[in-house]
């Protein structure tokens, strides 16, 4: 019986130094390196850059256009082999381009969102209209990216036959997009907007990482207790490891864009009233007769469901549907998931 017990501690101990080997070993690994899916670089302006990604059996005419966060880099869509949303559609035969936004520079302070939407969008959308050939193209649009791309649909004079908006803030007086001691002090005009982007010109990243760190739950919340708690599952580890070199990569967002966010967007709620204007021209929603998927997460942290779901009753689109999926903000582009959701919707309307 000693024996037995003895035995017994000794396996129990062995599995604790190894739990903790894992945990120092990952916390000590290099960054991941993301983006193993085929790409060309097919345009630039300033630091943001479009990519493409060839369909490996080109199955559709018309190209899907993708729009991330302009808080944090995309390299999320292409997070593993085997769960990577880009990989997913090339390998569904569709032709991808991504707008890569880049990392913005204090030379950058005063570009706007109305910029990026008008300047950076549009034009991109054109490059990739050219580049493919194609007659049409779908935009996909993803959190704030998705925003930007409804945007750019109210008042685009490029053919775009799909609009799919995911985990996309479109009524801005349901909730914050940003932390509560934040939200309280924009809506009480406690917060010196124009002194703190005089001093930085730019959202450091470091409040942004702050701000996703706590939105990241299962996987991210708490993340070094976490870890170490699961540093015996290996699939676990490798997958934190790879979630805290995305988190840890988040880029600064623009003055002009943050306080036109805060100004017309959080404050004015200007887009769902119809009231945003881009360069002159009024974004009305209404303007968008595009065929329309809207998805939204029911564990969503960040962008609930009554944020998202307006779109709905603001389009002119007659073909439009509303997807409601299991799973959290970030759970949807970290996962291959999403290429199979948008395939399921795009292959019937997208032309073979």
């Amino acid at each position: 019986m000693p024996t037995n017990t003895a035995n017994k501690e000794a396996s129990l101990l062995e599995k604790e130094q190894k739990r903790w080997e894992r945990f120092f070993k990952t916390l000590n690994s290099g960054d991941f390196q993301f983006g193993h899916t085929s790409r060309q670089l097919v345009w630039k302006k300033n630091k943001a850059t479009l990519w493409h990604y060839p369909a490996q059996t080109k199955k559709y005419d018309v190209p899907i256009f993708i729009v991330y966060s302009l808080f944090n880099q995309p390299t999320i869509l292409d997070f593993a082999p085997g769960s990577s949303v880009l990989e997913g559609l090339v390998n569904r035969g569709y032709d991808v381009y991504l707008l890569d936004w880049g990392v913005a520079g204090y030379e950058d302070k005063n570009i706007s969102i109305e910029d990026y939407v008008a300047s950076y969008i549009k034009k991109a959308v054109q490059r990739a209209l050219r580049h493919s050939s194609g007659e049409e193209i779908s935009v996909v649009g993803y959190c704030l990216g998705g925003t930007l791309a409804a945007m750019y649909a109210s008042i685009a004079e490029e053919p775009i036959k799909n609009l799919v908006t995911a985990a996309v803030p479109i009524d801005f007086s349901v909730t914050a997009t940003v932390p509560e001691n934040w939200a309280e002090a924009m809506l009480e005009g406690n917060m010196n907007l124009d002194r703190f982007i005089e001093v930085y010109g730019l959202v450091p990243p470091v409040y942004v990482e702050a701000m996703f760190r706590s939105i990241t739950s299962p996987v991210y919340n708490t993340p070094y207790t976490l870890l170490l708690s699961r540093a015996h599952d290996q699939r676990f580890t490798e997958k934190w490891h790879r979630m805290n070199t995305w988190t840890k990569g988040h880029v600064p967002l623009t003055g002009g864009a943050f306080k036109q966010l805060n100004e017309d967007l959080f404050k004015g709620n200007k887009l769902v009233k119809g009231e945003f204007t881009i360069h002159g021209k009024k974004a009305d929603l209404k303007n968008i007769k595009a065929n329309l998927l809207a998805v939204s997460m029911k564990s969503d942290n960040l962008i609930p469901e009554e944020q998202s779901k307006p779109i709905m009753d603001a389009v002119s689109s007659k073909d439009k549907t509303f997807l409601r999926i299991e799973g959290g903000h970030v759970n949807l582009a970290m996962s291959g998931k999403f290429a199979g959701i948008l395939d399921d919707w795009l292959s019937e309307r997208s032309t073979k």
